[in-house]
């Protein structure tokens, strides 16, 4: 069955055609078209409209309240606070070296003895004896030797019977000097200056050799023990001199010279044994008394510090607000070393500025403030 309807042969009759099939197509495409203008108009005039808006509610909000701080060049340093205790500088254990019953102790626990005082005596009646005897035999020995010398100068005896007198009489002085020095040790003498810490020996004990008989302490000069952790060994090693605090004499301040420093660590915590010297002319600092070393490791004179507070850390990024002519301005900002509470701005600051301390978190860059109070010293003003 032929259609009723013939397609155009003519290439005008085509282009008509071709045009008057697709006017739908066409249609849909011009709509979507204007669709999308008209939604990209709304949308730059509503962002127009936000913006206006926006600098109507920021020019009609009130300024921000401020508290500033106009910074100026100061000292800042990078501190380590650690704890120790005081030690004695020599902890000396005395024992007996000889073999005897206490007779008599001349001290008591607590006593200051000074380096040659008596402490104990042990019965020396044995002793006294046996001095007695070995200087006879060394008088006798030596007066043989002198007879007998005076007979070899006129050749009657031979050497060899002098030599013999004369090795006897060298005898009979070791054993004499043996024995004077045994009567000696029957009293116990202080080797060193110090304070007595222990008396092991009492009257009536016997004691052998070797036996303990006490402890005298050195305290003329004593150790502040510091435990220094591994990741500051380095810094430490280059300091001279280091104050510490001793709390129990009401925060004593004392410079210690650092003694010694350990090539190892001494505890499972791997701490390094830090030895500071301590001079005790009046005996005030005592063994066992807790300490705080205050050690300075880096310093910085002429640093701009700024509470750490006042700097905003967000998104990788930190910076604080500087008031200007009434205006809040942002500041990037890099920091170095901190103490306390304060913290050096080594970037983005200069001498002279004002940092907003407190309101900073209420206010954005162009932001109008109002500065309540002005300060120049920043331990003066608390939060």
């Amino acid at each position: 069955m032929a259609s009723d309807y013939q397609k155009p042969t003519s290439l005008r009759g085509k282009i008509v055609f071709f045009f008057w099939y697709n006017m739908p197509r066409f249609v849909l495409l011009g709509m979507a078209v204007m669709i999308v203008v008209l939604f990209s108009a709304i949308s730059d005039k509503k962002s127009a409209i936000q913006a206006e808006q926006d600098a109507s509610v920021k020019q009609e909000r009130p300024p921000v309240n401020t508290v500033v701080m106009q910074v100026s060049p100061t000292t800042i340093s990078n501190r380590l606070n650690l704890p120790g205790s005081i030690e004695a500088w020599t902890n000396l254990d005395m024992t007996a070296k000889i073999a005897g019953t206490v007779d008599e102790v001349a001290v008591r626990e607590g006593d200051w003895v000074t380096k040659g005082d008596a402490l104990i005596r042990i019965e020396s009646d044995d002793y006294r004896i046996a001095l007695d005897r070995a200087e006879a035999a060394y008088r006798l020995a030596k007066a043989d030797y002198e007879r007998d010398r005076a007979v070899y100068a006129k050749g009657v005896i031979p050497p060899a019977e002098l030599e013999a007198r004369e090795t006897g009489m060298q005898t009979a002085k070791a054993d004499l000097d043996n024995a004077r020095l045994m009567y000696e040790r029957c009293t116990i003498t202080a080797p060193i200056d110090g304070v007595v810490r222990r008396l092991d020996a009492k009257i009536g004990m016997f004691l052998g050799v070797g036996d303990p008989v006490g402890e005298i302490l050195q305290i003329d000069r004593v150790k502040a023990v510091i435990g220094i952790p591994e990741s500051d060994v380095t810094a430490v090693r280059k300091l001279d001199t280091v104050d510490v605090n001793i709390k129990a004499l009401d925060d004593r301040i004392v410079t210690g010279r650092r003694y010694f420093i350990s090539s190892s660590p001494e505890t499972m915590a791997r701490l390094y044994r830090l030895e500071l010297e301590l001079d005790n002319p009046d005996h005030a600092i005592l063994p066992g008394m807790f300490v705080r070393a205050d050690i300075v490791k880096q310093q910085s004179d002429h640093a701009l510090a700024i509470p750490f507070y006042s700097i905003i850390s967000r998104n990788d990024e930190q910076y604080l607000f500087v008031e200007k002519d009434g205006v809040a301005e942002k500041r990037n900002v890099k920091t170095g070393i901190m103490e306390k509470w304060m913290i050096e701005v080594t970037e983005g600051l200069e001498p002279g500025d004002r940092v907003i301390v407190e309101g900073h978190r209420d206010v954005e860059d162009g932001r109008t403030v109002k500065v309540v109070k002005v300060i120049t010293d920043p331990e003066a003003y608390t939060l």
